[in-house]
Formats: C-alpha cells, sequence, structure tokens
C-alpha cells in the first residue's frame, strides 16, 4: 500500500477505498492488535507463569548475585560480539536490518579518541538469544530468564569508555521486502534474484517499533532516519519482538503447561471398507496412527 501512494496510484479496491485510505484502517487494526498482544503478556501470561515458577527478572529487582552473573555474562559472551556505532558528521546512521533488535544511546562527553558523539547505535546480532536462562540457584527459581535488552540497558556503558550513558531504548524497524524482478524482462531469473535477496534486508521503512517509556525526541529523531511518521510508530509496553519469546517452552521442562502433542491419524469410521468420511464422527479419538492424515478435525 505504501508503494502504492508514492506511486500516487487511484486505483480503489472493491470496498471503494484507495491505498491511503485502506492504510489509514489497517494501521488503526494494527494498533490495537499490538496493544492487546502486549496487555495479554503483561496482564494474563506472565503472572501465570510466575506462579509456575517460570519467571522474567526485570533488572529492577535483581540482588546482589544475580547482578554478578549477569554482569559476566555480558562481558564473556554479549560484549564480544557487539559493534557500537557512535553517530557524528564522519559516522552516519547506519543501515539497519529488518526486524533487528537495536539499541538507541543517548551519550554525554567524549570517547577514547577525543571525539565527542551525543548519540550511539548499538545492534543486538541475531546469533545472540533474546532470553537468557540463569541457574536456578542464581534465579532462586525452577526456571528464570532475563531478556538480552535487560541486560544491554544494564551494561551498555562498559561499551562507551570515558562517557555517560543518558538513556538507553530498544527500537526495531520493519522494512519492506518484496522482490522488484520482472520476470518478463529478465533473461536469468536466478542471477536476478541472487541480486535482488541480499536487499531484502534493506528496503525502505514501514513501521517503527519502540518501547513505550522511549523520549519523544528520540522517536522523532528514529522516525526522521527512516523517513516515517508518527502514524507509522509502535510504541510496545515490554520486548520488540514477542515471536522470540517462541522459545521459551522449548528450555522449560513443563509438559504439563505445554498443548498435548498432536498425533495425525485416521478416524475410526474411516477403517471400515466403503466408509463415508462426511459421515465420520471427529469427536471419536483416533485408533491408528498414519502419516498422512485424512481427515485434519481428529482429535
Amino acid at each position: 500500500m505504501k508503494e502504492q501512494i508514492n506511486l500516487k496510484s487511484v486505483a480503489t479496491g472493491p470496498d471503494g477505498m484507495d491505498a491511503r485510505q485502506t492504510l489509514k484502517r489497517v494501521r488503526e487494526q494494527v494498533h490495537h492488535l499490538i496493544e492487546r498482544q502486549y496487555r495479554i503478556l503483561n496482564s494474563d501470561i506472565l503472572p501465570v507463569l510466575d506462579r509456575h515458577g517460570i519467571r522474567f527478572l526485570r533488572r529492577t529487582n535483581w540482588n546482589d548475585v544475580q547482578r554478578a552473573w549477569i554482569k559476566n555474562f555480558f562481558l564473556c559472551e554479549v560484549m564480544p560480539v557487539l559493534t557500537p556505532i557512535g553517530l557524528d558528521p564522519s559516522h552516519p546512521f547506519p543501515r539497519v536490518l529488518n526486524k533487528s533488535l537495536n539499541f538507541a544511546v543517548d551519550l554525554v562527553g567524549k570517547d577514547a579518541f577525543g571525539r565527542n558523539s551525543a548519540k550511539a547505535i548499538v545492534q543486538a546480532p541475531r546469533v545472540l538469544p533474546r532470553t537468557i536462562l540463569l541457574p536456578s540457584e542464581i534465579s532462586g527459581c525452577a526456571h528464570g530468564f532475563v531478556f538480552l535488552s535487560s541486560i544491554l540497558h544494564a551494561h551498555v556503558g562498559e561499551l562507551f569508555g570515558g562517557m555517560e550513558v543518558l538513556s538507553c531504548h530498544q527500537f526495531r524497524v520493519t522494512r519492506n521486502s518484496n522482490l522488484f524482478v520482472d520476470e518478463e524482462e529478465v533473461k536469468n531469473l536466478r542471477i536476478s534474484l541472487q541480486g535482488e535477496l541480499p536487499q531484502r534486508h534493506f528496503g525502505n521503512a514501514v513501521r517503527l517499533e519502540i518501547t513505550d517509556n522511549c523520549s519523544p525526541q528520540v522517536a522523532t529523531y528514529l522516525l526522521q532516519q527512516f523517513e516515517l511518521g508518527q502514524d507509522d510508530l509502535y510504541r510496545v509496553d515490554g520486548p520488540v519482538n514477542l515471536v522470540r519469546l517462541m522459545g521459551i517452552p522449548d528450555q522449560v521442562a513443563r509438559d504439563d503447561l505445554k498443548f498435548p502433542v498432536f498425533a495425525a491419524g485416521i478416524p475410526s469410521d474411516l477403517l471400515k471398507k466403503g466408509a463415508d468420511m462426511f459421515k465420520s464422527h471427529p469427536q471419536k479419538r483416533c485408533t491408528a496412527a498414519s502419516p498422512f492424515s485424512v481427515v485434519q478435525t481428529c482429535y
């Protein structure tokens, strides 16, 4: 839709709305969905997990033992793979990867080379896990996790020796990842795709996600860098990428809290000769496992 708007398209859909009107309606729905996602996470999911001994430790509540373990983890596992970028006339805003975790840092003072850098960007490599499981004797519970963003917030000052960190805010930008290849014009589709695929992570920005405590000044600065408007800004009450939480169940050995494994099979009614699949009863349990599920409504 943004491409249509940029091309000044006047085409309308079946509902009679053009791309600009449709995009406005989409934004309204997306803002509502995101607000509901984080409300469910903070009000429902996290409190229930906490009662079962699965906790996400916030940095404001770390005790001395946890703080020492986390600092050592940062120095040994996180800091060596980070490359902070100080922003100045000779170091412009970096090309941020699509949907990557980044931090905008406000600084005061001079770095080790005597340069003044009021702002810096820290990009978190994808190789780093977004949630870190602490030993139970350190966390004080069966399964204690710490967000990578919390660790970086607590120790980002280690990356800027001699400078004072005024603020640190995580953000994520979503880019247009469409491939612009005209199959009728190109002579070799494979070579053309090879040239387009590396650029998918650097398409035009379409959405900026920041935390709800990010200052208006930082939010405006980031919007300007990505050439986005206020309507493209999404403030979230938690980590900017909830998809990374999908790995938590694999680190917690609590099958009683997980959905039962679905074993595809054939309903017993269909095992009879001449059975009619439209008259079978899906409420009956499967009696024969099969790699090919004839009826997907088998429970």
